[in-house]
């Protein structure tokens, strides 16, 4: 025997033991960090992947830990550790594949059932599994070793070139196409360690006595190349780790973009209202003087006077003015005649790109006709818009609950979170500002306070009715 074969031999609990590590490790990686409310297709099929993950670490160390237990553990027990062992890996497998199918399906939708080729060819491996272990009344070591091998045939080794053509298939078709080019590339990486897995993990397998199990498999790649094939299989693990966890990078990319787009929305809304305010207090209100003015000096002519059809045209022409920038100070203001509170407060806290980002629950005490009046309404969505916005962008938090209640003429808003709080030394921005002003403009109030055991409550009370 080699030295090198025998170094291999001898330290074989280790080699299981990263084996096991790596797949456990994507597994943790991908459930952490993968959004499932993205808007891309990957999303929400990554959850597939990290179960392959975390099923397929916990089948590699049962390979360690179970002839540990043998020790101590009676024959029947260790059977059971046993086909729980193989269990884990045809299930392992089967979640791969159902990961290469969910990828694949957007890009054939008029193949919908291969969504459940997965689960039928896992249905086939345990139904033959039972067959045997009843009928043909193979000894454990017999019914377990081929159930590993055709675990591996039927579900490894087809399960791993699906997700790798997947994968790839995303990275060119979608990922490609949002400009994130060193994203794709790490797919386009990905998908090529899932084929060498799908060779390592799904061909090179145990030993048995049919084709091609008797002439490929593990053993013979062992004595051929002096590396065991657990090795390699790792080897095409470590870098299928490393390089999704360098593509789940595309979330946190996505999550910024969502919050630059909701931080643009939200700084052209405030703007278009500022403009609108200018424009009512302002410009409309000098055109307006100017024309009484010209009606003054128009009724002390008489009609003969040659500059009385002049200043007709005049007074025509600021009439005309002061219709266009109504009309124009109408089209900047927002739309809310038809929608009440509880209708805006709802669109709000289920706006699905805030959604991706936050968990919003949502509690109105307000009777649904009972309106508010509408230039009222949209200065109370507006501030409630910007502390849900600023929460995403400052707090940290996982969690905002909305509450909005009418008591004694008066409304009550609050907008809670479980993020890091306020800082003792806060300097107001444009967009706490634009709040507190909006709160003065319907003659109510606005504090900032922080929320036991952690996190800030924003309170906004407002009359019901405006002030007459």
């Amino acid at each position: 025997m080699s030295a090198w074969r025998e170094f291999f031999i001898l330290n074989r609990v280790i080699i299981l033991f990263i084996y096991g590590q790596v797949f456990f490790l994507l597994g943790l990686a991908i459930i952490w960090q993968s959004r499932r409310h993205s808007r891309l297709n990957l999303a929400r099929s990554l959850g597939w992947l990290g179960m392959f993950g975390l099923m397929h670490g916990l089948h590699e160390w049962g390979d360690i830990f179970i002839p540990i237990q043998a020790e101590y553990l009676s024959e029947a027990w260790v059977d059971i550790l046993l086909l729980v062992q193989v269990i884990l890996l045809a299930l392992s497998f089967a979640c791969l594949f159902q990961f290469g199918v969910e990828t694949l399906r957007p890009f054939y939708p008029h193949l919908p059932w291969i969504q459940v080729i997965p689960a039928g060819l896992l249905l086939v491996w345990f139904t033959a599994f039972i067959w045997v272990s009843q009928v043909a009344r193979w000894d454990a070591a017999r019914l377990f070793g081929q159930a590993n091998i055709w675990a591996r045939y039927l579900l490894g080794f087809t399960g791993a070139l699906v997700a790798a053509l997947g994968l790839s298939y995303q990275a060119r078709q979608q990922i490609q196409l949002q400009e994130f080019s060193h994203i794709a590339r790490m797919f386009r990486i990905a998908s090529v360690a899932l084929v060498f897995y799908a060779i390592f993990a799904g061909l090179l397998g145990p030993a048995g006595p049919f084709f091609p199990a008797d002439r490929v498999n593990g053993e013979v790649v062992f004595d051929l190349l002096g590396l065991p094939p657990e090795l390699l299989r790792s080897l095409a693990g470590l870098v299928l780790v490393i390089s999704v966890v360098r593509g789940l990078e595309i979330f946190d990319m996505e999550v910024d973009r969502r919050l630059e787009e909701m931080e643009q929305a939200q700084i052209l809304l405030t703007e278009r209202e500022r403009v609108s305010r200018e424009l009512h207090d302002g410009a409309i209100q000098t055109v307006y003087t100017a024309g009484l003015m010209a009606e003054s000096v128009r009724k002390k002519m008489d009609g003969a006077n040659p500059l009385a059809r002049r200043l007709d045209r005049v007074i025509s022409a600021l009439q005309h003015a002061i219709r266009d920038l109504r009309q124009f100070i109408g089209e900047l203001e927002p739309d809310t005649t038809t929608q009440n509170l509880a209708e805006g407060l709802r669109q709000l806290a289920e706006d699905p790109h805030l959604q991706t980002l936050i968990k919003v629950n949502m509690t109105v005490n307000c009777d649904e006709d009972d309106l508010l009046p509408p230039a009222r309404t949209a200065h109370v969505l507006a501030i409630v818009n910007e502390a849900l916005s600023n929460v995403v962008r400052h707090a940290q938090a996982r969690r905002v609950w909305l509450v909005a209640e009418r008591h004694n003429g008066q409304l009550a808003v609050m907008v809670a979170d479980d993020g890091q709080g306020i800082p003792e030394r806060y300097v107001a921005g444009f967009g706490l500002r634009n709040m507190r002003d909006r709160a003065r403009l319907l003659g109510g109030t606005l504090r900032f306070e922080p929320r036991a055991p952690r996190g800030t409550q924003v309170l906004l009370t407002v009359p019901w009715e405006e002030a007459r």
